[in-house]
């Protein structure tokens, strides 16, 4: 079965080399009979094959660097309690309102503490009346220097507890840290909040100023610059914005090998919406005055690379001629040719696949 795989692999392998060297003695034979038709026929009209040309000129070519992103609001903020969580027992606000920094959204069960800080105050009374009594004593030099330092600092230790447990009562709410808008309320009445919890309790986001994000393949990390002109194109919206690349991440993500880039897209008439869809395209390359041509005009040899046929005026006729080509980047369907045509060549635009080097054109 090993030998006769093999064979066969070998008997296509050898069917390719032969029909690669027929192609090529078909266009030497080709263009030995176009010299012996003009040698016999020099006066004669030898049959022309119809193409269309197109003559060449210098034009801007641009590259972009083009990926899928999202837009998103500068400030887009993930609310959860600040130091302890608790049982949410009323919330304040509702999904679209428009909201200020400070402003309470939740309040949570804080009955415990409450109740510590009433024994506390009611503490308070007592240990400071001891303590001004202590005082009075202690300043008509009656009593002991034990026992005035005793009364004060029991009166400031309660005193400091009193202001531990309002501070802790204060945190018992959740505020928004931003002015925004509610986006997203995902915590209800009787769950618990903590400030640990992967889903936040509130989502704020604030779009008076927005960003367009796009995570760009590590291959590009040498072409990407901040201040590259950057094309956003909504497509939900129908909208194209022309800004710049305003951030350029250092870091590669080990498990998309990928870096951030991001684009202001400061808000006018456009509603903009938290990971709306953004095509983005960063302008990596441009050639100002640059040859370039639709890329399926070019056709490629396996001996000669790739090549263009042109159209050639020799001795009062039109002929096919190959021009073998480098090329540089292609961008929307567009190559940029870095060598082997000039400006005001004309390529032969259609009917140009069957043709072979020296052939009789008309147009």
């Amino acid at each position: 079965m090993v030998l006769f795989l093999a064979a066969c692999g070998g008997g296509v392998s050898d069917k390719k080399a032969k029909l690669e060297q027929l192609r090529k003695e078909h266009d030497k034979i080709a263009e030995e009979i176009r010299k012996l038709e003009l040698e016999l026929k020099p006066n004669d009209s030898v049959a022309a094959t119809k193409v269309t040309v197109a003559p060449l000129t210098r034009q801007p070519f641009e590259h972009y660097i083009e990926v899928q992103g999202r837009i998103d609001g500068n400030e887009n903020i993930a609310v959860n309690p600040r130091n302890q969580g608790g049982m949410v027992t009323s919330i304040l606000v509702h999904e679209g309102q428009a909201v200020t920094r400070g402003q309470v959204l939740a309040e949570l069960d804080a009955e415990v503490l409450k109740q510590q800080l009433t024994d506390l105050r009611n503490k308070l009374g007592f240990v400071t009346d001891l303590y001004n009594r202590q005082k009075m004593l202690w300043d008509q030099k009656i009593g002991s220097e034990i026992q005035y330092l005793k009364a004060k600092n029991d009166m400031e230790t309660v005193q400091n507890g009193i202001a531990t447990l309002e501070e802790q009562i204060k945190m018992s709410v959740i505020i928004s840290p931003i002015n925004g808008t509610v986006e997203d309320i995902p915590i209800k009445v009787g769950q618990l909040a903590s400030p640990a919890s992967t889903i936040p309790a509130f989502r704020i986001v604030n779009f008076s100023r927005a960003k367009v994000l796009a995570d760009v393949g590590e291959a590009y990390s040498a072409r990407v610059q901040t201040g590259d002109p950057v094309k956003v194109l909504l497509p939900d919206l129908g909208q194209e914005l022309v800004r710049k690349v305003t951030f350029v991440s250092k870091y590669i993500n080990p498990t998309n090998r990928t870096f951030l880039v991001e684009a202001e897209v400061t808000p006018s008439d456009i509603v903009f919406r938290a990971n709306m869809i953004a095509v983005v395209r960063i302008k990596d390359y441009t050639n100002p005055a640059a040859i370039s041509v639709p890329q399926n005009f070019i056709q490629t040899s396996r001996d000669e690379g790739q090549f263009i046929f042109i159209a050639a005026d020799e001795n009062g006729r039109k002929i096919a001629r190959k021009r073998i080509v480098t090329t540089g980047m292609t961008y929307n369907g567009l190559t940029e040719i870095l060598n082997g045509l000039n400006e005001g060549d004309r390529i032969i635009t259609a009917g140009y696949k069957d043709l072979y080097n020296g052939q009789l054109i008309d147009f």
